[in-house]
Order: structure tokens, then sequence, then C-alpha cells
């Protein structure tokens, strides 16, 4: 487990931090700044609601950026209060749903307290896991929820897992990444990171590409790690924690990287914006950025949010900067995504925002709720699929 002295830190650094304050061990955001209000525009292309639904809680008070996945024309969420729910892409019906007991391990039965969903979920194939507040780790059938293996992985997971060639790659709140076998949750394998007295609440998700899995970590590094051994292969440092103070060294990569083609992509808080080779971690190139998200590309762009809201544009080979939309300036946005020509990205007040691709303007805007909007939008088929903070969820197509 992370120090617990760290609580004490937070309370006395906590008004000095201008910036995203998403602590590890505290749910709570205060955000000193007012949220930029909202401008008024002229619509560029017509977003026609689809769907919405709510599976469980959501996140609730967690602090977890808690988010749907797309699967073979389903949507698979999870809850704080025990539920995993499956929903048909294109109507949002409820296919499925079960809520799941702690003591047990298997299905709520009397006297048991349910278990709290945080990471994930995730799914591959038929096989759907995911991740707890109380270090749980549960497997279901994707098809019709019926449980096949949990295991106990020892801190806190909440981020989602990931699925690959036979391994569920999980990232712990306190600082390890490990690799648990698909068919029966056995551990393979263990890498850890150590972890500061201070960091910012939320995990970087593992993402696998080429049998490699790339994560995030709350010391600033970006880690490469073979998945059929756990063997690391190199390790990065996006964010240097330097500064006189705690709170000036806070160096998370909380948000997920991105991986495209031979080079990786990520961003840390009070550090930078890198891209990588993916093969030794070797910088490309990089810039001074701040950023408690991940970031996303598309058609030569990669896209990132600043930890005071402002939405960036750069040259996915260069880096060179391309636009800037400041009109989201302190309204906690989520990590951003792409659709077609556009980048979508949540608020803390339920919008979701359609911004151009190549210019960063205004194309449309909708309301899922009033409640916050913490995970990246999911984007599938043509459609864009959110979540909000207590598990309501909204599907739209934009053309």
């Amino acid at each position: 487990m992370k120090p617990q002295a760290r609580i004490a830190l937070l309370l006395l650094a906590g008004i000095a931090l201008a910036g995203c304050n998403w602590f590890k061990g505290m749910g709570k955001k205060d955000n000193v700044e007012p949220p930029t209000p909202l401008a008024e525009f002229t619509p560029t292309i017509p977003v026609q609601a689809l769907w919405s639904a709510r599976v469980g809680d959501g996140a609730g008070d967690s602090g977890a950026r808690v988010a749907p996945v797309i699967a073979d024309g389903r949507v698979y969420a999870a809850g704080v209060d025990g539920t995993v729910a499956a929903l048909d892409l294109a109507s949002g019906k409820t296919i499925w749903s079960q809520r799941l007991g702690g003591r047990t391990g298997g299905f709520l039965r009397r006297g048991d307290r349910s278990l709290r969903w945080t990471g994930g979920p995730a799914v591959e194939g038929d096989l759907l896991v995911v991740g707890g507040l109380d270090g749980q780790v549960h497997a279901l059938s994707a098809a019709d929820g019926t449980p096949r293996w949990d295991a106990q992985v020892g801190s806190e997971v909440i981020a989602p897992p990931t699925i690959a060639d036979g391994v569920v790659v999980v990232r712990t709140n306190d600082g390890r990444l490990m690799g648990l076998d698909a068919e029966d949750g056995n551990r393979r394998w263990l890498v850890e990171q150590p972890v500061p007295a201070l960091s910012l609440r939320g995990n970087s998700a593992p993402v696998v590409a080429a049998g490699i899995a790339y994560c995030g970590f709350d010391n600033g590094r970006v880690s490469a790690v073979r998945i059929v051994d756990g063997a690391e292969l190199w390790q990065t440092t996006l964010s240097p924690a330097e500064g006189r103070t705690e709170v000036e060294r806070l160096a998370d990569v909380d948000g997920t990287v991105l991986v495209d083609g031979a080079s990786v992509y990520a961003a840390g808080y009070h550090g930078t914006l890198a891209s990588m080779a993916a093969d030794n971690g070797r910088p490309l190139w990089q810039r001074d950025f701040s950023s408690y998200a991940g970031v996303a590309a598309g058609s030569g762009t990669l896209v990132a949010v600043d930890a005071d809201g402002n939405v960036w544009a750069f040259d996915l080979a260069t880096g060179a900067n391309l636009w800037k939309q400041e009109g989201l300036k302190h309204r906690w946005l989520s990590a951003p995504a792409v659709q077609g020509d556009h980048v979508v990205v949540g608020d803390a007040e339920g919008y979701v925002h359609w911004l151009s691709l190549s210019e960063g303007k205004f194309a449309a805007r909708e309301r899922l709720s009033r409640k916050p909007i913490e995970a990246a939008p999911q984007v599938a088929d043509g459609m864009v699929v959110v979540e909000d903070a207590e598990g309501r969820i909204g599907a739209w197509r934009a053309q």
C-alpha cells in the first residue's frame, strides 16, 4: 500500500496546487479556477442522440476514470456498486447484468458486500475482466456474464486491465504491473516501480502492441514490458520530479499511452509530451507539457489536453504545434478521442464537445447529464459512447 502519510501532505499542499488534483487515496477535486463559460457557436456537424442507459453507480466517489468498452457490437460497463453489464451498441438495451459479491468471489449472496469495480472492464473474445478498489481482478464470460475466476492483486485497480496473447495485464495503485494467466488468473510475472509520497489520483492503463505492454507510472516514467515473461525492455522518464516541494515534484504519467506504428506517445504531469521509439524508448521529439490525461491521434495529428483544460494539437511526426483551443479551460476535461475529422472530449458539467481536428474550432456540443465525464469517450462504428461519474451512458452518432 502507498504511505498513508500522503494524506497529511495533501491537506497541507492541496491549496497550492492550481492544476489537476486527483490524488491517490482521495477522490475529490478542488479546482481553484472557475470553469470557462461555454461560448455559443453554430454547429457544423449534425449529432444524433441514439440512446442513454445507466449501469450501476459508475465510478461514484472513487476518483477513478471508469469508462465503458466497446467490443463485438456491445458496450460493457461496470460500477462501484458491483454491477457489470453488457448493452447492445445499437440500441442501448441490456443484454445481461450481474452484481458480484465480495466475500464469495461470485454472484452477490445474502450477507455479502458487493465488489467495488473501478478498473475496466476489458474484453477480448469471450473473456471480460474487471478490477476493483479492494485489489480484486474478476473474470467473466463476455457472452452472458458467467463468473470464471478471481484473483487478488494486493492493491486498488483503478485503470482498465488489458488482455492480449493469453495474458491479462493489470496496473495496480501501488506501482506494480503484473501479468495474470487469462485461463485461471494465476500470476505469471510482476514488475514494480517506486511510488512517490505524493501523486495524482489515477493510473495509466497498460496498452499492448506486438507482445509489449506499455504503461505510465507515478514516478514520471513510461515502461515497456514483454508480456510473455515480464522482462522490462526499457523505461523513459517524461516528468523528472524537480522542485523544492512535494507538490512541485508531482510527476505522474496517469494518462493512457498511445502506440502508433513504431512510436509511443505519452504526456506527463509537470513534464513533457513526447514521442518515443517503441523498440527502445528513445525520444523522437518532446516538448514541455503538463497533463493528467491521455492522448489521441488521427490523420497525422496528436491531440492532448493540458492540466488547465486547454486542448492542443501537434504534428504526429515532428511535435510541431498545430492549434490550441482555450474555450474549455478549467472545465476538467476527459482525455480526448478522435472520431473521423473531429476530437471529442467530455467535461465536468456533463457536456460532450466535438472540435475540428484540423483547426480546433467547435463543431458540436451535447449534454449527457450534470455529472462529470472523467473517462475518455469511446468511438466505434461511427458512434461516440460516453459515461459520467455516476454510471449514466450515452451514445451519439456524429457525421
